[in-house]
């Protein structure tokens, strides 16, 4: 059994997303991502006993998260889904729509929620005994921190594979300065007219709760945490490592946040969009790994596996989105795919609102589905690296449905 696999316009959302130790710090991911889940579940009219299936995308642990979906539906108040966890670091997003869609194709669902939440702030530090070491002493990490600073496998830190990235491509920092002067201006449009574009997905003013999700704490109006950005503040910063190139001002901050998608049948489209004439599908996916200690450039092969599967030429697609942790990534992209840096991330991208790990990607998804609809239709990209020097990318049609 094959079934069409259909996201149904609107059946989406993301929290703002919120630089870490800000006005999220508080707040469980888990406890959060349901509370959200059911106020825009509610708001879109969808009843939760239409979902059968959950996915869970999450990469930093929290407090009863062994549980995974069953616990997180039924703070709901849907004690019937099951699902799964995915983790899969910064590809977690694309990785949980590729269950989610698989589900749906082969009969297994009807309706699944992918649900995607992270806490960079106060992640957790563990511990893990080791009875056979002298005097039971055993080993700790900082998981957000030493994740960063560190890939088990080669050792570096992240910030050492975007250096690696740019002395193979000669990117000085005023280049890479250049592109990130850019992507700031694009975010601009999506502030514009009150956050027009942001309220496309996102419940704006957005109420923030106490821990215990009794009563709001504070109001965000979009975003919280981002840089004001200008050229000569740029130039005032130097690079983060010693004769490198990549200074702060060319790399994203963590942040906190969530975001849901509904997945369904062509059959059953009709109950949960808002707009039916539309027929929004993903047509392929795909992933990529690089060579070690060069993450930033994992997103363009990925990419090109994307767009074979999906049979078209980057010429044929009209928006494309990237989770660009480094603005290096961006850059070879451009690079290596005839793109200047006006022709994607239009409206924003993670270098700019924060990477909250688990939703990156899918807030990134949303607005190129805002885009193309937007623009009439179409046929998107979406690409972006993550941890252990992979990346994954997906193309999505929009279109007329008949």
């Amino acid at each position: 059994m094959n079934k069409e696999v259909v996201i149904p316009y609107g059946a989406y959302w993301s929290t703002p997303f919120v630089r870490w130790q800000g006005s999220l710090s508080h707040l469980h991911s888990l406890h959060l991502a349901a509370h959200v889940a059911q106020a825009e579940l509610g708001r879109r009219g969808i009843d939760l006993k239409a979902i059968d299936s959950g996915i869970l995308g999450t990469t930093v642990p929290q407090k009863g998260a062994f549980y995974g979906v069953p616990w997180v539906t039924g703070r709901m108040g849907a004690t019937h889904i099951p699902g799964t966890i995915v983790n899969q670091a910064c590809a977690t997003s694309v990785r949980g729509m590729q269950v989610a869609q698989s589900e749906v194709q082969t009969g297994q669902s009807d309706v699944v929620l992918a649900l995607m939440a992270d806490r960079i702030s106060n992640g957790p530090h563990v511990f893990y005994p080791a009875p056979s070491q002298p005097g039971g002493t055993g080993d700790s990490e900082n998981w957000v921190l030493d994740s960063f600073n560190c890939d088990p496998l080669t050792g570096l830190a992240m910030v050492q594979t975007a250096e690696n990235v740019a002395k193979e491509y000669g990117i000085a920092t005023q280049e890479q300065h250049d592109w990130v002067l850019c992507r700031y201006e694009q975010y601009q449009d999506a502030l514009a007219n009150d956050s027009a574009f942001l309220k496309r997905f996102m419940s704006l003013p957005f109420e923030v709760p106490d821990a215990r999700l009794r009563k709001t704490v504070t109001t965000l109006t979009g975003d919280e945490g981002i840089t004001a950005t200008t050229q000569e503040g740029l130039a005032r910063l130097k690079p983060v490592l010693p004769d490198g190139t990549v200074t702060f001002g060319g790399q994203t901050h963590p942040a906190d946040g969530n975001a849901g998608m509904i997945f369904t049948s062509r059959e059953r489209l009709a109950e949960f969009t808002s707009r039916p004439e539309l027929l929004i599908t993903v047509t392929a996916i795909a992933q990529s790994r690089v060579e070690p200690g060069f993450m930033p450039k994992a997103p363009v092969p990925a990419a090109q596996k994307a767009l074979k599967a999906a049979g078209l030429e980057i010429a044929q697609i009209d928006a494309i989105k990237t989770h660009n942790p480094f603005i290096v990534n961006d850059i070879v992209m451009g690079r290596e795919m005839g793109l200047t840096a006006q022709q994607f991330n239009n409206f924003g991208c993670s270098l700019v609102w924060g990477h909250p790990q688990g939703p990156t990607g899918l807030r990134s998804v949303i607005e190129l589905i805002e885009i193309l609809v937007m623009r009439g239709g179409g046929n998107g990209l979406y690409t972006g690296c993550a941890a252990g020097d992979t990346a994954m990318a997906l193309v999505i049609n929009v279109k007329e449905a008949k």
